[in-house]
């Protein structure tokens, strides 16, 4: 594994690359919310080609703090993955996002549609569709954003308790002690912000976009997550070339929840 540090508009990327074998594909995984280039931990050195993690702006135990809330802005963050991008010569990459990770992927195919040769999103949306909803969620991560402001880690300890995450607590008592670990490690304030400024609520909605993403696109989920099951078929509807994994027993982290069956789809299905 080759570590870097990247200063993409004054901001430090720490990225990772592993060079798997000879093969000319090259892989850009996306970490979800509170997450870090760690996530991928069980799979990144079981795909072909040059994989890349990176720690998303703000996150991460080695984040700075971000002194301005608006570089968290879904645009602001696909310029940066750009940037990175060009700084190592990539083009035609197999990117994956999972959750936030996968809706920045998302916006990415969306923006530079010609440096995505296969997207996989992961427990991923296109957004919310309606103003009054967006509006509503906007308002919600406000009073999110500011609980965690006053009280981090109360609440972590609630987020691990969404229905969303209820499978995680079938899993070995290593596992949720990493995961928490990592949330905990995250700074505060950075976390908060990327709520206000990266949520579902405020992120642009991509679903009129699908209908023209001519990428050939992945949606994985687990069979427990109905929610986002149910997301991903909706979005399979718009996507002109797309198709729908589901892993049998697992919740929404499914890459951490259950590896070997999601290697085994990103080295065998193809989009």
């Amino acid at each position: 594994m080759n570590e870097q540090v990247l200063n993409i508009n004054g901001y430090n990327y720490h990225i990772f690359c592993h060079v798997n074998s000879q093969a000319s594909e090259h892989w850009v995984l996306l970490h979800g919310f509170m997450g870090s280039h760690h996530d991928f931990n069980a799979i990144v050195e079981h795909l072909p080609g040059t994989v890349l993690t990176l720690d998303l702006l703000g996150f991460g135990s080695r984040a700075p703090y971000v002194e301005e809330p608006k570089r968290f802005d879904m645009f602001a963050q696909i310029t940066d993955l750009q940037l990175i991008l060009k700084k190592l010569n990539w083009t035609h990459i197999n990117l994956l996002g999972y959750s936030m990770g996968g809706r920045l992927a998302l916006g990415f195919a969306v923006k530079y549609p010609n440096l995505v040769k296969n997207l996989y999103l992961e427990s991923s949306t296109a957004g919310l569709q309606y103003a009054v909803e967006r509006q509503q969620r906007i308002v919600n991560d406000e009073k999110k954003a500011q609980q965690i402001e006053c009280d981090f880690p109360a609440f972590v300890k609630q987020w691990e308790q969404l229905p969303l995450f209820n499978t995680q607590k079938h899993l070995p008592v290593t596992q949720q002690v990493a995961i928490r670990q990592q949330r905990l490690s995250q700074h505060p304030k950075n976390v908060a912000n990327s709520l206000r400024y990266m949520g579902t609520g405020s992120q642009p909605n991509f679903w009129p976009n699908l209908v023209m993403l001519q990428c050939p696109t992945l949606l994985l989920v687990g069979s427990l997550d109905t929610k986002f099951r149910r997301i991903a078929s909706d979005m399979n509807q718009l996507l002109p070339h797309a198709k729908v994994i589901t892993v049998a027993q697992a919740g929404h982290n499914v890459h951490f929840e259950a590896p070997k069956q999601v290697i085994e789809v990103l080295n065998h299905v193809s989009c």
